[in-house]
């Protein structure tokens, strides 16, 4: 197996342009696979490596040779402290003392709260009003002060940029910023010491950071590698933003996989999108239902349903995977499980 170190990185770069629809576009992205590797090595002594795990049936209804890339088990509970380590471990000393201000749904608002807590900062994080309530309370329990809003009336961008003026703290984006999205390519980091004979890499998107990262690394290690995002068919903004080479604002999505319910992607991740992702399917929100159910009694895992998404993309067939190794993303867990019996199919195997 080849290593994958910020060096091999750099030689690999020369490959990349055969693996993107504009490869004179790799010079202009904001975001580069070295910049991956180098977060992968800032962030190492912070976060887990999860686990790659295989479930028989699964496979069999996918028709694939198909394993779950457990970012679930991910401290916080889900992917996003990657990539808010990554941009808090770069603030200056000064930047530190003032602490930081962030604007989530919730997983996002966890993994700045518990990097913040890692290393001594303050955090203030704005989260909205219906955010689960296993999400609001895990921020809470890391330090964070939580200022609630209005998804529906307010704008939390604005809400939180107010903050950081004020109160004099860096703004840490959920997505669009060139070091949170190095961070969340660590996953792809992990990925390719696991298993290097990946061939599809299925991860929900929703602005666009974690999979704009994956796709960096990924590409580095083998341009061959199919990268395919999945979205709810009710929150599809980046579907409809690579179809229009532009990005498309929708309106404010209504979809049981909160943690993706986005209105667009951002002007930092879509030119990596566009540059490197082989397609972008969705998903309707019962085959997001029938995934979450199937993770739980095959896997015993349980996951929210944006961590199921991937696995919809590949039990439901939108993907051609028949045969193929293919890694779909358990983005995250941090469900409340006394509303499972609304988010699980209405019947046994549906």
């Amino acid at each position: 197996m080849k290593p994958f170190s910020l060096g091999t990185v750099m030689a690999d770069l020369g490959t990349l342009g055969s693996a993107v629809r504009s490869p004179a576009a790799l010079s202009t992205l904001p975001v580069t696979a070295a910049d991956v590797a180098a977060a992968a090595l800032r962030i190492a002594r912070f976060v887990h490596v999860t686990p790659l795990l295989t479930s028989r049936a699964l496979s069999e209804e996918s028709g694939c040779d198909l394993r779950l890339k457990g970012e679930h088990l991910q401290r916080s509970g889900s992917f996003k402290v990657r990539g808010a380590l990554n941009r808090l471990l770069i603030l200056s000393d000064a930047e530190k003392q003032a602490g930081v201000v962030a604007f989530s749904s919730g997983n996002h608002a966890q993994g700045v709260a518990l990097a913040a807590k890692l290393l001594g900062l303050s955090a203030t994080i704005v989260m909205p009003r219906d955010a689960p309530q296993v999400k609001l309370a895990a921020t809470r329990g890391y330090g964070a002060e939580i200022v609630l809003y209005d998804r529906d009336t307010e704008d939390r961008e604005a809400i939180a940029r107010r903050l950081s003026v004020e109160q004099g703290r860096t703004l840490v984006p959920p997505f669009d910023d060139p070091w949170v999205i190095a961070g969340q390519g660590t996953i792809g980091h992990e990925l390719i010491e696991q298993w290097p004979d990946l061939e599809v890499a299925l991860v929900p998107v929703g602005g666009g950071g974690l999979i704009s990262g994956i796709a960096l690394a990924l590409k580095a290690f083998r341009p061959t590698i199919s990268v395919i995002g999945v979205e709810p068919a009710l929150a599809d903004d980046a579907r409809r933003s690579l179809q229009a080479d532009r990005i498309v604002r929708i309106a404010q999505p209504k979809t049981i996989a909160d943690g993706v319910a986005t209105q667009a992607i951002g002007q930092h991740t879509f030119p990596i999108m566009r540059a490197l992702l082989d397609d972008i399917v969705t998903v309707s929100e019962e085959e997001i239902r029938h995934a979450l159910e199937r993770i739980l009694t095959r896997t015993k895992q349980l996951v929210e349903p944006t961590g199921a998404l991937a696995t919809a993309a590949a039990l439901s067939g939108r993907v051609p995977l028949a045969g193929r190794r293919v890694m779909a993303l358990l983005c995250g867990g941090n469900v409340d499980v006394r509303t499972l019996p609304q988010l699980l199919p209405t019947s046994p195997g549906a």
